[in-house]
């Protein structure tokens, strides 16, 4: 195990070769992960600093963050961080991980009101808040909205709206199935629980047993949502505003866009992701 008075390049070499035997795919990339968190480093300055010889204390929480790594908690959970577009967020085991597909969503919605000024925006399951206050901060002369029926989660995103200091964006406790916002918005943005109940056995380890079950699934075929945010849209949009929402894999992107075809919803299209798979789905009022 790691020694008092061991150099950063000695933590690296030790703990690729002990993660990579506990069967890790990318063993350097999971202590890069751990020692950039606790120095704030960026990679680069970790092989320029490379012969920096961490102190007790920073030795202590490493060891830590080592043995709950093992155990295949995820990294953003361990270290409470996330880079979402550019931005770090605070993030703890009561909202969702942030992905990288999801900065898709930000990219397509940013496309859609490109040319609405002052456009209020929607933003429903809004976990950590990451999508409404990328959103509000982006775009400085909108007005956002999250909601989420996790009071946990609204106090996360509460968190990253202070540490972001996005003004224009504002958080509320909602079950949409009880309720609806008041007002009329541009842009109602999604990324709901969408896995399939049936399918959650079949997750990664590290999602199945730490991320927040209601936040990855509906409890049933992962359609809940989008059968009652495309109702919503139908009340609280303005005509011509845009839905846009994260999908699914497989033929879960199609069943989605039967639900807004059904409710002859205009342009709806499924849009890849950099992967090339349909994981964005677009409609308008």
């Amino acid at each position: 195990m790691i020694s008092d008075s061991w150099r950063i390049i000695d933590i690296i070499k030790w703990a690729e070769a002990y993660f990579k035997k506990k069967d890790f795919k990318n063993p350097r990339l999971e202590i890069e992960w751990l020692l950039r968190s606790l120095l704030d480093y960026n990679k680069l300055d970790l092989y320029l600093k490379f012969e920096q010889i961490l102190t007790k204390s920073q030795l202590s929480i490493l060891k830590k963050w080592i043995k709950r790594r093992v155990k295949r908690e995820p990294l953003q959970y361990i270290t409470e961080s996330c880079d979402f577009y550019g931005r770090q967020f605070f993030i703890n085991p009561n909202v969702l991980i942030p992905r990288p597909e999801t900065e898709r969503l930000i990219e397509i919605s940013l496309e859609r009101i490109k040319s609405i000024k002052n456009p209020k925006i929607l933003d429903i399951g809004t976990g950590s808040g990451c999508i409404a206050s990328t959103l509000a901060l982006e775009r400085p002369d909108s007005i956002v909205l999250g909601i989420d029926n996790s009071q946990r989660a609204i106090r996360i995103a509460q968190i990253n709206k202070s540490k972001l200091i996005s003004s224009n964006v504002s958080f509320t406790k909602m079950d949409i199935f009880l309720d609806q916002p008041s007002g009329y918005y541009d842009l109602l943005v999604s990324n709901p629980p969408y896995i399939p109940k049936e399918d959650m056995k079949t997750l990664n380890e590290d999602v199945r047993l730490y991320e927040p079950h209601n936040a990855l699934t509906d409890g049933s075929d992962g359609l809940t949502f989008y059968k009652r945010i495309s109702k919503l849209g139908k009340s609280i949009l303005k005509p011509r505003a845009w839905v846009v929402t994260e999908v699914g894999l497989g033929k879960h992107p199609y069943s989605v866009k039967l639900i807004f075809d059904y409710l002859k919803y205009f342009n709806v299209e499924l849009i890849k992701d950099y992967n090339g798979d349909d994981r964005v789905l677009i409609a308008q009022v």
